[in-house]
């Protein structure tokens, strides 16, 4: 007897000419990547969901074009017995126990010395991780458990990388109004990388179009009349879950606008990590290389910034 309580189940049942085989590859590699459970020889199986069906009917479409035979399906469970052994198959606990022993390793030889090295594996380790959460249909305390690890460590290797990086403080994010922060000094770390030169263009070009900007090479000779953010005890640095750019979002009321959000969540990722986003590796690689070409950082402000104005009206436009 079916039992329509339980979640349906979608089967896309293939058959090919054997002269086929190019066609046959590519359909076994987009199944691949789908994550779909093989049944048997032709016949895949994946949860139902909008996206899943429109991929299956999308290659139904292609090898019925090659010339071959396809049907996406409906399948329901007769019972619950049948549904576990169906959900079994889609088990990434073996991914992730794999990624965690390599994590806890590269922990175990985390050091100043080593900070780089490891930091490199880690941005692999990531994209790992984001392609096994991709075809985690049924996420458990393994992929939670495996994502506060590779955060842990990458916050551990950014801190030996970039000493002083604010630790998160608690408490409200109070609106502030920017007629009482103009023509002002802003003051954090020097050689600043992305949480800072995101967090100087936004106060440059939103908050304070006259700020003047101190580069601390000790974060505690601050001056006192210098509104300092991004390290411990400034006047804008970390709170809870965000980053200081976030942070200045919040606290001038910048947040309605969509495309700094964007920027945002940019940041964010690149900063203390979290969910990915498409255009981090490409925003990473540009100022990387704008570091390496400027030793003065009001130069590296002003071009790591044209970068920022780009990305901010391609999200404005989109």
């Amino acid at each position: 007897m079916i039992n329509s309580s339980l979640p349906n189940w979608l089967s896309l049942v293939i058959s090919l000419p054997s002269h086929r085989g190019t066609s046959r590859m590519r359909v076994w590699r987009a199944l691949k990547g789908l994550g779909a459970a093989v049944l048997r020889d032709g016949v895949y199986l994946l949860p139902e969901n909008g996206s899943a069906q429109e991929s299956l009917q999308g290659l139904a479409g292609e090898v019925i074009h090659s010339g071959g035979q396809a049907h996406v399906l409906i399948i329901k469970s007769t019972n619950e017995q049948q549904f576990d052994g169906f959900r079994r198959l889609f088990d990434r606990t073996p991914g992730y126990v794999q990624l965690s022993h390599t994590i806890q390793k590269l922990k175990a030889g985390l050091t100043k010395r080593r900070a780089s090295a490891v930091q490199r594996q880690l941005k692999k380790i990531r994209r790992e991780f984001e392609t096994v959460t991709a075809t985690d249909y049924f996420p458990g305390s393994a992929r939670e458990q495996v994502q506060q690890l590779l955060s842990q460590v990458e916050i551990a290797a950014n801190s030996l990388l970039s000493p002083g990086e604010p630790h998160p403080a608690d408490g409200e994010i109070r609106r502030l109004n920017k007629k009482d922060f103009q023509n002002r000094q802003w003051a954090t770390r020097a050689r600043p990388w992305v949480d800072r030169l995101a967090s100087a263009w936004l106060i440059r070009r939103f908050i304070d179009p006259k700020a003047r900007f101190v580069w601390l090479a000790e974060p505690k000779n601050c001056p006192r009349d210098v509104l300092g953010f991004d390290f411990d005890s400034a006047a804008f640095t970390h709170v809870g879950a965000r980053v200081t750019f976030e942070v200045l979002l919040a606290s001038f009321g910048l947040e309605e606008d969509a495309a700094l959000m964007r920027l945002g969540a940019l940041v964010h990722y690149l900063d203390v990590g979290g969910l990915p986003v498409g255009e981090a590796q490409g925003l990473e690689m540009i100022l990387n290389g704008a570091r390496q070409q400027c030793d003065n950082d009001d130069e590296l402000l002003i071009e790591a910034g044209k970068t920022f104005d780009f990305m901010y009206a391609s999200c404005t436009e989109r």
